[in-house]
């Protein structure tokens, strides 16, 4: 469902110096990881039936769904009003899956929904549709993530605020540091985010 969040986007959904670095930079990092993206593909599809790549809708700028793109780390799609998020343990990963997840390598493909302009690098991070309705319906500030791009990293995921919400509260400590991030965003902090992003993904214990 569309939902429009606001008639006046902030400066991170339109600044064109913004779009220009996601493009240059985009385009750079799927050329260095097209060996990887291959490699990891070619694994998924030797150990488990099923397409290498998953799709599935998010909700993107002002709310207007988009297909967003990973590496499939489970056995099974999850696409529809009811999406179980992953959990530690969850038999539903494969091993190639657990890896690729660990490292954040199943999110490369998103690098192509930049291209696009679906999302950018830096940017709150899209969830499913269903876990939008369900949060916007207990967060009132919610719908005010939609005012920019999704993106592949954000200022709540070098908090540590990535992987499952196990409840509602854990899931407005994300959204309070995607409005602070689009509250207070320039390029410099697109810039923090992603050096910051790197050492996260490397010490998170809530990635699996």
């Amino acid at each position: 469902m569309q939902r429009t969040t606001t008639d006046f986007l902030p400066r991170v959904a339109v600044d064109p110096l913004k779009r220009l670095c996601d493009i240059f930079a985009a385009f750079l990092l799927l050329v260095f990881f097209a060996p990887v993206l291959l490699l990891t593909a070619l694994l998924i599809k030797l150990e488990s039936p099923g397409p290498a790549l998953f799709r599935q809708t998010r909700g993107g700028l002002n709310g207007r769904p988009f297909t967003i793109y990973k590496l499939r780390s489970m056995r099974c799609e999850e696409n529809g009003p009811n999406v179980v998020q992953a959990q530690r343990g969850d038999d539903r990963i494969t091993r190639i899956g657990k890896l690729i997840r660990m490292a954040s390598v199943d999110e490369l493909p998103q690098l192509l929904n930049v291209l696009k302009g679906d999302m950018s690098l830096v940017g709150p991070r899209p969830h499913a549709q269903a876990h939008d309705d369900y949060y916007g319906a207990l967060i009132p500030s919610y719908s005010q993530r939609f005012q920019a791009r999704p993106g592949l990293t954000g200022l709540a995921q070098i908090r540590g605020l990535r992987g499952a919400t196990g409840d509602v509260d854990e899931m407005s400590q994300r959204v309070e540091a995607d409005l602070d991030y689009i509250d207070n965003w320039t390029l410099l902090s697109d810039m923090r985010i992603m050096l910051l992003t790197v050492p996260h993904l490397l010490l998170a214990e809530n990635a699996y």
